[in-house]
């Protein structure tokens, strides 16, 4: 039974399979011949917010010929205190397959062993492997293989979405730097688990210097609300902006995995002109999760 929990433990030739299915995926939808959720139901269980992540994911499982029945945590007994194992061995008897978005990595991983069902991180407080995935696909899309390339992410680099590409950085070997002041750079620990070329700086125009990529998230990432004000002045500086543009190559790509705070991560101008790819980036999660629902149950 395959799992997707996260990208360090996601095989290169499967990451590699998932982004050239990805291609084929997008250029089907509305006429697949292929439905391999057909006569399924999935649960979608979320513990947080979400809007591209519940949207594409449902849409996507419909797509393929399967039902959804969303389960906010607020609204079923896990929310009240039931445990994660108990749950999962309920929804193991009646459902398909799990969507799981919440906070613990353990969590998930707890869920794919009680539920033995199909199960997809759709983001935790460690790893958003989802995303990293439609991110990949989207570069490769627009300027060919992500190989030898240069990631570059400003911000707060120890979060999920950057814990992500620095797994997939070591194994589609591409370089990622990421430009963050000392308190929020990845640990020394999770770096030398992952391998690859990562370098952390705080010295954000070094780190543009010739990228290709220019990579951005969020300050005050969900859970994190009651730092909002020391994370927003620490993080103060670390913008993508037109200055910073300037820097990389002059293709580079400016990414963003959305929900933007202009004025923050980064300006209003630089959004707007890059508005094309980040919303290609956008969409693309509905194909790269179709892909992955499609390789799940294969």
């Amino acid at each position: 039974m395959k799992h997707l929990l996260s990208i360090e433990n996601l095989a290169r030739t499967d990451m590699e399979k998932l982004l050239a299915d990805t291609v084929a995926i997008k250029k089907e939808r509305g006429r697949h011949l292929k439905h391999p959720l057909a006569g399924q139901i999935w649960a979608m269980l979320f513990s947080k917010a979400s809007t591209r992540t519940r949207v594409s994911f449902d849409v996507g499982i419909r797509e393929l010929g399967g039902q959804v029945i969303f389960l906010p945590a607020s609204e079923i007994q896990l929310g009240r205190g039931e445990p994660i194992k108990d749950t999962a061995r309920v929804l193991g008897r009646l459902v398909h397959g799990a969507v799981f978005r919440t906070f613990a990595q353990s969590d998930v991983e707890e869920f794919s062993r009680y539920a033995r069902i199909p199960t997809i991180n759709a983001l935790t407080d460690e790893e958003h492997p989802c995303q990293i995935m439609a991110d990949i696909f989207t570069f490769q899309e627009k300027r060919g293989p992500i190989r030898g390339k240069v990631v570059t992410f400003i911000g707060d680099g120890a979060c999920n979405v950057v814990n992500s590409w620095i797994f997939a950085a070591a194994k589609l070997d591409f370089e990622l730097r990421i430009a963050a002041p000392k308190a929020f750079q990845p640990s020394a620990a999770l770096l030398k688990r992952a391998g690859g070329k990562i370098v952390c700086t705080e010295d954000i125009s070094a780190a543009a210097s010739g990228a290709d990529v220019l990579y951005t998230d969020v300050w005050v990432s969900m859970g994190k609300e009651a730092e909002s004000a020391e994370r927003i002045k620490l993080l103060k500086g670390y913008q993508i902006n037109a200055s910073l543009v300037r820097l990389a190559k002059p293709n580079a790509l400016v990414m963003h995995c959305l929900p933007a705070y202009r004025g923050k991560e980064i300006d209003e101008a630089t959004f707007e002109a890059n508005a094309e790819t980040i919303f290609d980036e956008a969409e693309n999660r509905l194909h790269a999760q179709k892909a992955i629902l499609h390789w799940i149950v294969s």
